[in-house]
């Protein structure tokens, strides 16, 4: 189950997102919640750097600037509340962030336009906050930037460039706090990370193999699909 952990979280980062959304579940199933938060984050750094590689010229840097300052508040948020969190709770909140996403994004896809969506500046801000408590608490920002992406109706490489810096970014500032507060980092961590990097090199270049088959149409569904398939993977 690791190792098919490792093939998705590299599958993520470069374009099959919900691949990363089936990742987080799995670890939480193998090692528990909170443990399991910092087991991942070095695996999700390690995509990350391969996500930027290939894909940061598409970035919306106007949406990123909006996204980050908020982001880190809600990563402190998550810091703060992820300590009175049992492994229990932790799930419930996969769940149903996960399922919530899930009706936002068909919401979207069927009656969504962009005059229907708040002002940018902010749907941007409830989107930095969610995404860096959510991203804190369980990784699963994943979902809250699909929705906000999508409903930005930006293109396929727009919307995988847009989050692999968004993710790099965020990811990158979580470290300390798992280090120095949750105590869910250390050497044998990051060996772990290691010792897993081929298989998230082989997930980053299937990701980009796959992404390239999908029409603009075709990606923005596909996403949705592998979200729905990461809720019902929860579930059994």
């Amino acid at each position: 189950m690791v190792l098919l952990v490792a093939l998705f979280i590299g599958m993520a980062k470069t374009g099959v997102h919900g691949a990363g959304m089936m990742a987080v579940p799995m670890m939480a199933y193998v090692f528990g919640g909170q443990l399991s938060s910092g087991l991942v984050l070095p695996l999700l750094l390690l995509a990350d750097v391969f996500g930027v590689w290939y894909y940061h010229r598409h970035a919306s840097w106007k949406h990123l600037k909006i996204l980050f300052p908020w982001a880190a508040a809600g990563v402190l948020l998550g810091t703060v509340a992820g300590s009175y969190i049992n492994d229990q709770v932790f799930k419930m909140i996969m769940a149903t962030t996960i399922a919530v996403s899930i009706v936002i994004m068909l919401w979207l896809e069927h009656y969504g336009t962009r005059k229907s969506i708040p002002d940018n500046k902010f749907f941007g801000t409830v989107t930095g906050i969610a995404g860096g408590f959510t991203s804190m608490v369980g990784n699963l920002a994943g979902t809250v930037m699909s929705i906000y992406l999508l409903s930005m109706r930006m293109p396929k490489n727009a919307f995988i460039g847009t989050t692999a810096w968004f993710f790099l970014v965020v990811n990158a500032f979580k470290v300390p706090f798992h280090v120095l507060f949750w105590k869910t980092i250390g050497v044998s961590t990051i060996v772990f990370a290691l010792s897993l990097l081929p298989l998230i090199i082989l997930g980053a270049w299937l990701g980009i193999v796959l992404v390239k088959y999908f029409s603009e149409k075709a990606y923005r569904w596909f996403i949705i699909l592998m979200t729905l398939l990461a809720v019902v993977g929860m579930l059994i």
